[in-house]
Formats: C-alpha cells, structure tokens, sequence
C-alpha cells in the first residue's frame, strides 16, 4: 500500500536536482543559490518578471487618491503593451507609477498652470505625456538625442490629441544654443538621464537651466555602484566602465544601505544646484530606486 504521506512528483524532482543529499554540507551561500531558490525564494535570474510584477503591485497598494487621479487622467497608458498588473480594476505599469509620484512631488512644490516646461531626455516620452495630461501648461520643450527623439515624438503623437500634441516643440542635441537663446521656461525637467552623460555635457545644460528657467525638477542616482549580483560586471566591465565615467556623481556606494544613501544626499544636493542664485526648495527619496533622489531648485 502506497505511504500516505510522501513527497509528490514536483518534490521528489527538487531533491534530485536542487535540495540534494548534500544540500546541508556549507550553508555559507545557500540562500543565494538553488537550493534556497526552490525550498523558499524565486530565482531572481529567471523570474525578473515575477519580481516586477509584485514590485508594481505593492507601489500601487502605496498610491493615494490624487496619484490614483492622475493615472486616470492620463489615457493610453496600455500603449506599447507594458508589463503591468490592475489594482481595483485598473491596469498600471511601474513607467506611469513612477509619472504619477514624479509629477505629485513637482506639483506640490510649483503650480504649473501655464507653465513652459522644458525635458532634457524625455526617453519615450511618458513624463511628457503624464504632465501634459494632467496640467494646462502653455508649452512643452523636449531636447534628446535625434533617435530617441524619433521613438518618443511617434509614442507622444499615438497617446496624446491633437491639442496636446502641438503644445510640443523639439530640439536635437547639435541645436541647444540656438533653439534656446531666445526662450524661457518655468520649469526644466531631468529625469534619470544627467548621470548617463558626460560632466560637461551636464554643465552645460546646467547653464543652459540658469539662463532660461526659473525652477528645476531632477530625479537621478545620488552615486554609483560596483555589485556583480546586481549587473553582472565580471560579464560586462566595458559597460560599467563606461557607466563609472558620466555623471557629476561618481563615487561608488552600498546603494542597498540607507545610510550610504542618506550621506550622498548634501552632494547631490549641491551638485545639481544649476547656480549660486538657485535654493533646494524640497527634496526626497524617490521610490522605488534605493539610490535615487529627486529635488526641485527655484531661482531667487
């Protein structure tokens, strides 16, 4: 008579191949290998998805009431098919998540009825296209470079009407100087993309803030990091070589330590301040990035 109580057919398969006979040898790293990826944790290697898809999940469990309202106001969002989970019946993606949080903060801090708004590197475009949704400003600059630019002016031209389409004008890089010398706006926008760029390439676009805009939004990491678990650098040092050399913030911290984190923060403070007349009006960790912050400057 067969036992009553045995491993099924999927655990018998486990011990085989994952928790063996020698599964209990050296514990020194059982939790980050497959032993403990089949007895209690998913393998971050294989279940990416997983992982974002509950990352998603519990930041929308966080979102207020008037995070919810921008969300809803900001239509298309399921365009170019995102990994996105529904809470309480509506579908959000971490792109728009994180939109949403951005533009609470700006928004808290500055009115932008009417506002020219100028993005330096607006990616495919979803900043764009959140605050263009949500607020009645008067125009929206973006510089990027030309093939971004391409991905990110047919994405805004499928997502946003008529109206708010043509509230858009476009610099390349190689037009900065000219196409700016004569405009002004209350408010540039840099998300993630100064710390990707050479120290004087954001220098100058930090001059360029100082003479034609009176406030200044940016979200990017407060340092570097140098983690095999996390990027794989023994496999790609050419890239985070290349990565350890941009930004104006390149020490290396433990970007999973909230006190290294929480240290970084007077420099990056100062380091994004465009000039002397700028002041920090408001300034904070931004979620979910451990190692993110996200701070708005105004000119006295």
């Amino acid at each position: 008579m067969a036992q009553k109580y045995q491993a099924s057919r999927q655990w018998e398969l486990i011990n085989q191949f994952w928790v063996t006979d020698d599964a209990a040898i050296d514990l020194a790293n059982f939790k980050s290998d497959r032993r403990n990826h089949k007895v209690s944790l998913w393998d971050p290697a294989t279940n990416g998805v997983r992982y974002l898809k509950s990352l998603i999940y519990n930041l929308a469990a966080r979102l207020g009431p008037d995070d919810w309202a921008r969300l809803s106001r900001t239509p298309n969002r399921e365009v170019g098919n995102p990994f996105a989970v529904k809470w309480e019946g509506q579908s959000v993606c971490l792109d728009y998540l994180q939109a949403t949080i951005e533009l609470g903060f700006i928004e808290r801090n500055l009115d932008l009825r009417g506002a020219n708004v100028l993005e330096i590197g607006a990616g495919y475009g979803r900043t764009c296209h959140t605050l263009l949704s949500n607020n009645d400003v008067a125009g929206y600059c973006i510089i990027d470079l030309k093939t971004t630019m391409e991905l990110s002016r047919k994405y805004l031209r499928t997502v946003l009407d008529d109206e708010q389409f043509a509230k858009i004008s476009w610099v390349t890089v190689d037009e900065v100087d000219i196409a700016l010398s004569s405009r002004r706006f209350d408010l540039c926008v840099n998300i993630d993309s100064f710390a990707e760029m050479d120290p004087e390439t954001v220098r100058g676009y930090q001059a360029q803030i100082d003479q034609t805009c009176t406030a200044f939004y940016t979200k990017n990491p407060v340092g570097k990091y140098l983690d095999g678990s996390l990027d794989g650098s023994s496999e790609r040092s050419e890239t985070v070589v290349s990565a350890l050399e941009t930004g104006l913030l390149r020490q290396v911290l433990d970007i999973h330590d909230s006190a290294a984190v929480r240290a970084a923060v007077p420099t990056f403070i100062s380091a994004y301040q465009p000039d002397d007349e700028w002041r920090c009006v408001a300034d904070e960790w931004a979620a979910p990035w451990s190692h993110y912050w996200q701070a708005l400057y105004k000119k006295d």
